[in-house]
């Protein structure tokens, strides 16, 4: 006989592998949890911080286009007066009529009438009175019309007006119309300058009052993308690059200073006719928006340890509980192995071990008989091994069947799909017959996984695949793409209205039919014909792909096909 191997003293025994598989469960499940609420959390966190950006941006330009507007209003009014329009531009009254309007508004840094020549004829506080300004681009522009200008640093009130900030330049918005003369003839220009620092407090007044997040900051940047506020920031940096291009509510940008931010951008509407192109962005570094979700993985990762320790405790006593009758059962086998004595059996505590002792003790008792069993099941071996044979090759045959199929829609999948395409081309080329691939792609399926999750999004992929199948013939074939995407391949369609006609069945049929917690559902269709002439498999499915991208670019929901290959 041949000696039997005694086990390595290095094989760990079934009480360390049991408090090591509990212990180890229980670190997978906890940390699993804890990354998928972590990741759900994230989402939610992001979005909610998103849309409170978003909502401060807008709220911030709507109420600058207000004011700007006002503002603009104001000047327009006042310049239809009966004091301007009949009045002495140069005399003490228009002087005192300018003054309390100062006063009444602050934002105001000046404000004043020129002559049509360009001359300062009066203005509050007597500033800058005759002085030329006809080189000014308010004056030029405002003597034919309602003139809101861009930022610009003063010129001739730097040295007249204090300076409220003084680490930087003062800055001023211009507003001016013409004054005209009830004949509509031009008597002088109005003109006023509204301090930088009240359209940025304006701005941010509306951030700290809705954005109390960490680290949110305010920036105004001009039509090119580059920055006006804060200061620090002027001529230094600029948009990222696909900033407000997408149209989003709010977007993940990577700015110049290498700081991933949070970023709602918010393009200023026309005041008055004029665009002044600004947009108004409202940013919140992304660690910083998603700190909470942090600090709750940081809990999380504690709990496991924590729970992981615990529960490997009691893992060990409750393995040293299972293990203890089978290490007793060891030590028996190995007397009886060693003839050594009297083996020792563990108490018959449970049914379990009552009837392994049992078991055990009539195993030495049937060795023999089941050396003499040996025999006549080696007779047997052969049949089974036939009929194992016979069942392997059932087996594969389901294999092969399951290699061809998407296990979630029962269609065809992708490689069964590649091979026909293949078949079809060659039998296209050799004798002619022609065909058409339809690409179906379900429209805004990511909003379905989204909103109801990816159990419902599968319920819908299956249900989908159903009304497919069940719009064609069965001599077409009918393949899962990938996604929420599918392909049909029509064989020789008379001509091509047959085939819109199929495509435009399965449009309507599916936006007719109901999708369980979901609703309606809609799909574009992109259609391509090939009539032979040797085009590649590549082409054809790029016709329809583009066929469908246009579908998708007019609106979804609709069925475009390709012009035939050139």
């Amino acid at each position: 006989m041949h000696s039997i191997r005694q086990p390595s003293a290095r094989v760990p025994s079934l009480r360390g592998r049991l408090t090591l598989w509990f212990g180890a469960l229980t670190l997978v499940s906890v940390l699993g949890v804890g990354l998928y609420l972590g990741r759900i959390a994230t989402q939610d966190l992001a979005r909610f911080a998103g849309e409170v950006l978003h909502t401060t941006a807008r709220s911030a330009t709507d109420l600058l286009a207000a004011n700007l507007r006002e503002r603009a209003l104001e000047i327009d009014l006042l310049r239809r007066s009966p004091l301007f329009v009949q009045g002495d531009l140069g005399g003490d009254t228009l002087r005192g009529a300018l003054d309390v309007r100062k006063n009444a508004h602050m934002e105001y840094a000046w404000i004043g009438v020129a002559s049509p020549e360009g001359q300062v004829l009066q203005a509050a506080g007597g500033m800058l009175v005759g002085e030329k300004v006809d080189q000014r681009e308010w004056f030029r522009e405002a003597r034919t019309r309602l003139f809101v200008g861009d930022v610009h640093e003063a010129v001739l009130l730097a040295k007249r007006l204090p300076n409220k900030h003084l680490d930087q330049p003062l800055r001023f918005i211009d507003f001016a119309a013409p004054i005209l003369d009830s004949a509509g003839q031009l008597r002088g220009v109005l003109g006023a300058h509204a301090h930088w620092y009240w359209v940025t407090e304006t701005v941010e007044t509306v951030a700290v009052d809705r954005a109390a997040g960490a680290g949110t900051e305010v920036l105004i940047a001009d039509s090119a993308g580059n920055v006006l506020y804060p200061f620090r920031l002027a001529g230094q940096a600029r948009l990222p690059d696909g900033a407000d291009r997408t149209g989003a509510r709010y977007e993940r940008l990577l700015w110049a200073d290498g700081t991933e931010y949070l970023s709602s951008t918010v393009r200023m509407p026309e005041v008055t006719g004029a665009d002044l192109g600004w947009r108004i962005v409202v940013r919140q570094p992304l660690r910083e928006a998603l700190a909470p979700v942090r600090a709750m993985q940081r809990q999380l990762a504690l709990l496991g340890l924590a729970a992981t320790l615990l529960c490997g405790l009691f893992a060990y006593r409750l393995a040293a509980r299972f293990s203890r009758p089978l290490e007793l059962l060891a030590q028996a086998a190995r007397t009886i192995e060693r003839r050594d004595g009297e083996p020792r059996y563990p108490e018959g505590d449970t049914l379990e071990v009552a009837q392994m002792n049992r078991s055990f003790q009539s195993m030495t008792a049937s060795l023999l008989e089941r050396e003499r069993e040996l025999s006549r099941l080696n007779a047997s071996l052969e049949t089974q091994v036939e009929e194992r044979t016979q069942a392997l090759h059932r087996a594969n045959r389901e294999l092969e069947s399951l290699a061809v199929r998407d296990p979630l829609t029962g269609l065809y999948n992708r490689r069964r799909f590649d091979e026909k395409l293949e078949e079809y081309a060659a039998t296209c080329r050799q004798s002619g017959r022609r065909f058409a691939l339809m690409v179906i792609d379900a429209d805004h399926f990511k909003r379905v996984n989204d909103t109801h999750g990816h159990q419902t999004g599968d319920a819908v992929l299956r249900h989908l695949a159903g009304l497919i199948a069940g719009c064609v013939r069965s001599t077409d074939f009918v393949a899962r793409f990938g996604g929420e995407e599918f392909v049909v391949l029509l064989p020789e369609p008379s001509d091509r209205e047959e085939g819109r006609l199929v495509a435009e069945k399965i449009r309507i049929a599916v936006g007719h039919a109901p999708f369980p917690g979901v609703g309606h559902l809609t799909v574009s269709i992109g259609l391509a014909f090939c009539h032979g002439g040797g085009e590649p498999l590549a082409t054809i499915l790029e016709r329809a792909d583009k066929a469908l991208y246009q579908a998708k670019q007019e609106g979804r929901d609709r069925v475009c096909v390709a012009p035939a290959a050139g």
